[in-house]
């Protein structure tokens, strides 16, 4: 190996080693700030927590005079809840300004993004640590608890696909809020999005037929998420878990693509702000 080749080897494991040291730090001010308000934090938290039992409450009601609807029982419902939610919860806490990138862009708050030394998206993105998101996370493992496979095999792949959704729910607010590079105040458009697939992560895809189901893998890939338990948990499919796998990354690449595309379109906001 030539010296030069050893150089850039060197360089890009330090540049590695350099950028998850600075997440570490993000995340522990981020925790360290959120602690700072514990009760505010506690009720919050708990708040999402009982929310997200209640909407299994109503489903248990259904499933109680319906007990298989197209081959969908309340475990898998329940599944579906615990990873819909684990996967928002573990996204928001780490990186909890995934869904705000519009209101950043279209209030000219990159200004001090782009003024740091750290990857600019990765930077707004780890920059804010969600309250009400650790109580999705802590109730998608608690459900996983409560009703899931604790084989090892289990384990992995619910993790898995607690990835799998996190990973898809980034990536689909990144390109959404992307448009404001493009098209300005995209904050109602972005805010639509999000609350459009997320409300389609919590039904079961197969309730959805024809021209509907297509969609829900394809211009919305909310299915990608609704289908886990049925696809990678209950009945493991490993051509649909490559799909998934390979479609989340695909839409992660074509994110990461339209920020950096939109940065040299944005124009700086003039203004001193801290982070948000």
């Amino acid at each position: 190996m030539s010296t030069v080749a050893r150089g850039n080897k060197r360089k890009a494991g330090h540049s590695a080693l350099g950028t998850i040291q600075f997440l570490l730090t993000c995340w522990k001010v981020n925790l360290a700030s959120i602690m700072e308000y514990r009760i505010s934090f506690l009720l919050m938290a708990g708040m999402m927590f009982i929310n997200n039992f209640m909407w299994l409450f109503f489903w248990s009601l259904f499933f109680h005079r319906f007990s298989i609807v197209n081959n969908w029982e309340l475990h898998d419902v329940m599944m579906l809840w615990a990873i819909g939610a684990g996967g928002f919860g573990w996204a928001n806490v780490l990186f909890g300004n995934f869904h705000r990138i519009a209101t950043i862009v279209a209030g000219g708050q990159l200004d001090v993004y782009l003024s740091q030394p750290k990857p600019v998206l990765l930077n707004v993105m780890a920059s804010r640590m969600s309250l009400t998101a650790v109580g999705d996370f802590i109730f998608g493992l608690v459900v996983y608890a409560w009703v899931g496979d604790h084989s090892l095999t289990g384990a992995l792949l619910f993790i898995l696909s607690l990835l799998i959704s996190g990973a898809l729910f980034m990536a689909i607010m990144i390109i959404a809020g992307c448009c404001a590079f493009f098209i300005g105040n995209a904050e109602g458009i972005s805010q639509q999005i999000f609350n459009g697939f997320l409300a389609l992560t919590t039904y079961p895809t197969d309730i959805f037929r024809g021209i509907a189901r297509l969609l829900l893998f394809t211009v919305v890939p909310a299915g990608f998420i609704s289908y886990l338990p049925i696809g990678l948990l209950k009945d493991f499919d490993l051509l649909f878990a490559l799909g998934a796998i390979g479609f989340t990354g695909l839409l992660g690449f074509i994110g990461v693509l339209l920020f950096h595309a939109g940065l040299r379109r944005y124009t700086s906001g003039n203004t001193l702000a801290m982070r948000s």
